[in-house]
């Protein structure tokens, strides 16, 4: 079993306040940005089984194309070689989509709409 940090422990240890969380997007520390994540959130049930997000409780399907699942599933594997902490494909893809739903502004959310919605066209009489 792992320890949970404290975090407000260790920045008062430092001498340093805590501002707020820091999101990275991509690479290396983006990588390892996920990889905490993971650790921090996913816990095995009281019952056992698959270690899961406790705050999950919606359940549905998501259709995706074999070349996403494929790249999920190479992500996984790297978290599982990386950390030991054992994650399926569609785990990995709910906590991704979950930081793009909350990094995604209002605005953006209008322009992806905007950008789908086709010109309505009067019609002829």
């Amino acid at each position: 079993m792992t320890t949970q940090l404290d975090m407000d422990k260790i920045a008062r240890g430092l001498g340093a306040e805590r501002k707020g969380k820091v999101a990275s997007s991509g690479g290396y520390f983006g990588a390892l940005q996920l990889l905490a994540d993971i650790e921090a959130r996913f816990r095995v049930p009281a019952g056992g089984g698959r270690a899961t997000d406790p705050h999950w409780t919606e359940r549905r399907l998501v259709p995706l194309a074999p070349r996403t699942l494929k790249r999920l599933d190479e992500l996984t594997a790297r978290v599982r070689e990386q950390s030991g902490v054992h994650v399926e494909p569609m785990q990995l893809a709910a906590i991704l989509l979950e930081k793009a739903a909350e990094r995604l502004s209002a605005h953006e959310a209008d322009e992806l709409v905007r950008g789908r919605r086709r010109p309505s066209r009067k019609l002829a009489r």
